[in-house]
């Protein structure tokens, strides 16, 4: 099966481009605003969409997206829900990759076969797991591979060279580069040292390098565009999406979407 995610960032590679990569939280505000706020988003230039699975733990997270998360969950949203929703994007003619970002637990829980079985016929294209290390990753990729899903690697600025080939190994789509030393959310400036670790990682990969946690504005976006190959955008979103009535979310969403388009032109990055 065609890797979706991959051939996404290669397109915007082609185009002269770094990819956008929108972070939503699936069930916020509400579980009938998410594919209207996904839509806008795509409209506005996403090349692939993480979907977020709530969980009622996520280690990874700040406030905003911790926050959205209690609110999906306080509305209901399940593993299934997620499903269905992105199901439902699919039959509305939403072609753009979906990746679910979620934790282990609610896999687990749901049943990894079950889960990848269930996403794979939603047109799910694969999935980052915030808190399962590579070392303890080998029984879900299996699972996904034989489903078609890619599993996407989280690799930090404290990650060795032995364990950035173990996380790119297997990788599929990208390789998501964690620009900080800390929990999503929105910063004023970007790390220097992540453009060390997209150069680690290059060392074991073909595959695109995206950065994310921390990313606000177009100039964050500029910054990545010269050394990375996609900018994974969450929190700051999520603040968009909240700041107004509901009735107004996807119409912000997409705006802000478009305006971080200006920063994504390549200039002088790796090839």
């Amino acid at each position: 099966m065609a890797d979706r995610t991959r051939q996404a960032f290669e397109k915007a590679k082609a185009q002269g481009r770094i990819a956008l990569a929108p972070f939503v939280t699936v069930g916020y505000p509400s579980p009938a605003a998410t594919p209207g706020i996904v839509k806008a988003i795509v409209e506005a230039g996403a090349d692939v969409v993480e979907l977020g699975v709530p969980f009622s733990d996520p280690l990874a997270e700040g406030p905003t997206i911790q926050k959205s998360s209690f609110a999906a969950l306080e509305q209901g949203v399940t593993p299934q829900v997620c499903i269905d929703i992105a199901a439902g994007l699919r039959r509305d003619g939403v072609k753009t990759p979906f990746i679910f970002m979620g934790y282990y637990n609610p896999v687990l829980a749901f049943g990894m076969e079950r889960f990848c079985d269930r996403a794979a016929a939603a047109g799910v294209d694969g999935l980052i797991v915030a808190d399962l290390p590579p070392e303890e990753a080998g029984p879900l990729t299996d699972i996904a591979d034989r489903r078609g899903l890619i599993v996407v690697p989280l690799l930090a600025l404290t990650s060795t060279d032995e364990r950035i080939a173990l996380g790119c190994r297997r990788a599929g789509g990208f390789v998501y580069c964690v620009s900080v030393l800390g929990v999503t959310g929105a910063r004023t400036a970007m790390s220097e040292r992540v453009r060390g670790l997209a150069g680690k990682v290059r060392a074991h990969t073909a595959l695109p390098v995206g950065v994310g946690f921390g990313i606000s504005k177009p100039q964050h976006v500029a910054d990545v565009a010269m050394f990375a190959d996609g900018a994974i955008v969450g929190s700051a979103l999520i603040d968009a999406i909240s700041a107004g009535p509901e009735s107004g979310a996807a119409e912000r969403a997409g705006a802000f979407i478009r305006s971080l388009a200006s920063g994504t032109k390549r200039i002088g990055a790796s090839k």
